[in-house]
């Protein structure tokens, strides 16, 4: 079976793309990425090391795509990943998110209409409805958000946290619009060319080797910052870091992506939840806590106002991700953080090269 995976030699894609390797020896794995990230030259080394064939190409060209031998699957991990992306000061613009986020997304559909493959979307948390979630009773816990249990909930969310049923209803960002729009997409090809398709919506991500930004992977930028002693801040919601968020390593999403390669049925239309959930979760002030018990104190500045689209709480609930495929994260938060401390240890300079 041969796999094309896009976005191959950023942190999510080419942390599958060796877990994969490493699950399924006789796949053949090979991708695509235009590296304009900084980092992602060194995956490339990486993958080649592991056998694993890498093409410079650019989604957003369908031309680059149209030279690409055929695949049977393909995992969607190209997009910009910011939620704060097409923003002023995020250093992209709007046409350029939907550029990488939609038509990307488009022009891959078309490649696999045209080989008959399958397709996998890397989607995210984001596409689920702001307001709402803003708008949750919360209250003050052990340096926490937490949901108050006496509430009107919304449908869809409760403790264990946002389930598929909640509503994708604008506002999302535009980020998350393009990857609304992508899902849309996605489903109609499988249904109207009869391609397997499905939906991965993913929580915050993170491990070792993530590119150090805030908006792309939190977890990964504060380890660093901490080690090196960068000035940090706890953006908005009063700027105490008391806003959640769960964690999930990509790794952990190997054995699903080849139970969604190998399941026998095109089963369009099946969208999941993939997420560490309440027990991989904490506040941006318990994982400073964390790095102050590691390195030391280091005061963080406060800023007040809050940044757009920004939640108090979001952490996606995996409930459905278990029932249809057994699946839970098997990497504990602390393991985690551990790692990325490791690896901060290692490369005290990598906030600097790819930042």
């Amino acid at each position: 079976m041969k796999i094309l995976i896009t976005g191959i030699c950023g942190f999510a894609g080419s942390t599958l793309a060796l877990r994969l390797r490493e699950i399924k020896s006789n796949l053949e794995i090979f991708g695509v990425d235009n590296f304009i990230r900084a980092g992602s030259e060194l995956n490339r080394r990486k993958l080649s090391e592991a056998g694993i064939r890498v093409w410079h190409a650019d989604v957003r060209l369908s031309e680059d795509l149209a030279t690409l031998p055929a695949a049977d699957w393909v995992i969607d991990a190209a997009a910009q990943p910011s939620v704060l992306a097409g923003t002023s000061g995020s250093g992209t613009n709007s046409r350029q998110l939907m550029q990488h986020n939609l038509v990307g997304t488009i022009n891959v559909l078309e490649y696999c209409r045209l080989h008959g493959a399958g397709f996998i979307l890397l989607s995210t948390s984001r596409v689920y409805s702001i307001p709402p979630l803003a708008g949750l009773k919360l209250d003050i816990s052990e340096n926490a958000f937490r949901p108050a249990r006496e509430q009107l909930w919304p449908e869809g969310v409760s403790e264990l946290g946002v389930s598929e049923k909640f509503s994708t209803a604008p506002p999302v960002s535009l980020y998350g619009a393009s990857k609304v729009c992508s899902e849309t997409l996605a489903l109609e090809y499988g249904l109207t060319f009869d391609l397997p398709v499905w939906i991965n919506r993913l929580g915050v991500l993170a491990g070792a080797g993530q590119f150090g930004r805030a908006d792309q992977g939190i977890f990964s930028y504060w380890i660093h910052s901490c080690a090196v002693k960068r000035p940090l801040k706890f953006i908005g919601f009063g700027g105490e870091g008391f806003q959640v968020r769960d964690c999930l390593h990509p790794r952990d999403l190997g054995e699903v992506l080849t139970q969604q390669i190998e399941s026998p049925i095109a089963t369009s239309g099946a969208i999941t939840n993939f997420a560490g959930g309440r027990a991989n979760s904490m506040s941006l002030r318990e994982l400073h806590n964390w790095c102050e018990a590691h390195y030391g104190v280091h005061p963080v500045q406060k800023e007040i106002i809050n940044r757009p689209f920004d939640l108090p709480w979001m952490i996606l609930d995996s409930s459905l991700a278990e029932k249809r495929f057994g699946w839970k994260p098997a990497t504990p938060l602390p393991a985690i953080l551990d790692e990325i401390a490791r690896h901060a240890e290692q490369n005290p300079d990598w906030l600097t090269y790819t930042a």
